[in-house]
């Protein structure tokens, strides 16, 4: 069994990890900031826990543990709050970057909590590198071709990242922004998407393949 004071520990040491990300998002302004990648961390960490130690007494020789299990379901688990980081932004597409962070987070409260201290560690700094390092490295590499941004109308409950995904193909990867409003037209949606590293020739292939979904009309592109 392992000891009170060191689950603490454990338990302490999730919460100062998670922090440390949660500061960055909380610098930027988003949602999912500094209380939200410490409460993520420290669940996470107790889950582990409970998983490992919190069912000892019902050991026996046909009883058997197995707190991956736990893990496992953890990792998955944690998508349902990183897609409302996500879909929950004024109706864009936005925040995948913070529910990347917060899964990675629920991954390093789990190494705290089995123990792993310094996979925890080197894991905090690896994804406060990425966050503040990695971000003007990217925008330089592609400072050289613009976002492009295009605007359609769809009608009711068609546009969609499915619809995208289904339509665009690999371009899908590109979109950045996906942006949904009612129109002034009854049954009909306004809806501005803007893509990134996309040549205008990929431009002029994206607006055919709208062109051909039924309810779909394109109405301008710009850069």
């Amino acid at each position: 069994m392992l000891p009170q004071w060191e689950m603490i520990v454990r338990l302490l040491l999730a919460a100062a990890l998670g922090s440390v990300i949660g500061l960055e998002r909380e610098r930027l302004g988003w949602t999912a900031g500094l209380r939200t990648h410490m409460l993520v961390a420290v669940g996470s960490c107790l889950m582990i826990l409970v998983s490992a130690y919190g069912f000892t007494a019902t050991l026996g020789d046909h009883v058997v543990l197995d707190p991956s299990r736990v893990a496992a379901q953890v990792v998955s688990g944690i998508g349902f709050l990183g897609a409302g980081s996500i879909i929950l932004r004024n109706e864009a597409v936005k925040g995948l970057t913070t529910a990347a962070s917060l899964w990675a987070v629920a991954g390093l409260g789990l190494a705290a909590g089995a123990g792993l201290y310094t996979a925890a560690v080197a894991c905090t700094v690896i994804i406060l590198v990425i966050l503040t390092w990695v971000k003007p490295l990217e925008r330089r590499f592609h400072g050289g071709r613009p976002a492009l941004e295009l605007r359609f109308r769809a009608r009711d409950g068609i546009a969609s990242v499915g619809m995208l995904e289904q339509t665009l193909g690999r371009r899908a990867s590109s979109v950045k922004q996906l942006v949904v409003r009612a129109s002034d037209e009854e049954g009909w949606e306004d809806v501005s998407l803007v893509l990134n590293r996309v040549s205008a020739k990929d431009m002029a292939e994206v607006i055919a393949s709208l062109e051909r979904v039924e309810g779909v009309t394109v109405l301008r592109d710009a850069a």
